[in-house]
């Protein structure tokens, strides 16, 4: 029988994959192998840990079940997009938040989506929904937390991109919207990344400071070895010491991690789409 609570449950059921391990998580879904909710919970746990082979077996196995989840249909368009296969996830996606307005996952997912096709915009936009929700309780910690990551990753682009006004305008709202995120959840690797690029971006006079831009970056390998933009950064980091034994280490690691990844591409290219240090200082 269908859980028809599940699209009731979401948020709970995110909160609860954060505070599970991955072996109680499968203990459950194989205790209840008909349960959407114990699917649910271990393919949230999957992604997290970049197993997408497996929280893709995941999605589908709740598919099966019921064929009208849209979490289900969430999860696959989230790996589609982290499979760069952009423009897929950007149809699935606007579908869900049309006919799930509520479903904050899906709103960071496209927000993500957009920003990587440099709809910067309306990644803020998008990531502004999820903190109204946030703010009013509607939303699970983790994505209240990912939505100020993603408002302050495009609002600074959109500093860096534009004149004198804009720099002032978008700038100065890169950091408290970092902060707000780190108070919010003090451990966090989308937060320790956003500060670590805010630091090594962000000119002197603005904030930065490459000292800490190296610490966040360390920071967030620690929690998140497996993330490929973080080692992007970290070799921005050494190029811009000069260093440039460093900055070939890791930016091979970020593309051994990911051959795809658009950060990783930006920087071999040179094009700094998505912003680079001021190599000329």
């Amino acid at each position: 029988m269908v859980e028809a609570s599940l699209a009731l449950e979401w948020k709970s059921l995110h909160e609860r994959s954060e505070k599970i391990t991955l072996d109680e998580a499968i203990s459950a879904s194989q205790a209840n192998p008909g349960s959407l909710q114990d699917s649910y919970v271990l393919a949230l746990i999957y992604l997290n840990l970049h197993k997408d082979q497996d929280a893709e077996r995941e999605f589908n196995k709740m598919l099966r079940i019921d064929p009208t989840s849209e979490e289900a249909r969430w999860g696959l368009a989230e790996i589609l997009r982290k499979r760069h296969k952009l423009h897929e996830a950007e149809k699935i996606l606007s579908d869900i938040v049309l006919a799930r307005p509520d479903f904050s996952p899906a709103y960071i997912s496209l927000a993500y989506v957009k920003f990587l096709l440099l709809d910067f915009q309306e990644a803020v936009q998008l990531s502004k929904k999820v903190i109204r929700q946030g703010e009013y309780g509607d939303t699970d910690l983790t994505n209240y937390v990912r939505a100020y990551a993603v408002f302050a990753g495009a609002k600074g682009i959109i500093a860096h991109s534009q004149g004198p006004l804009s720099k002032f305008a978008n700038g100065t709202a890169v950091l408290p919207a970092l902060k707000k995120a780190r108070e919010l959840q003090p451990i966090s690797a989308p937060v320790f990344f956003g500060l670590g690029s805010f630091y090594l971006l962000a000119p002197t006079l603005a904030g930065g400071d490459p000292e800490e831009a190296e610490i966040y970056l360390n920071k967030t390998v620690e929690l998140d070895p497996l993330f490929p933009d973080v080692y992007v950064r970290l070799a921005q980091l050494y190029k811009l010491e000069k260093d440039t034994s460093k900055h070939d280490i890791f930016l091979s690691k970020a593309l051994e991690l990911d051959p795809q990844n658009e950060l990783a591409i930006d920087e071999k290219s040179g094009k700094c789409i998505y912003v680079c240090p001021d190599y000329k200082k």
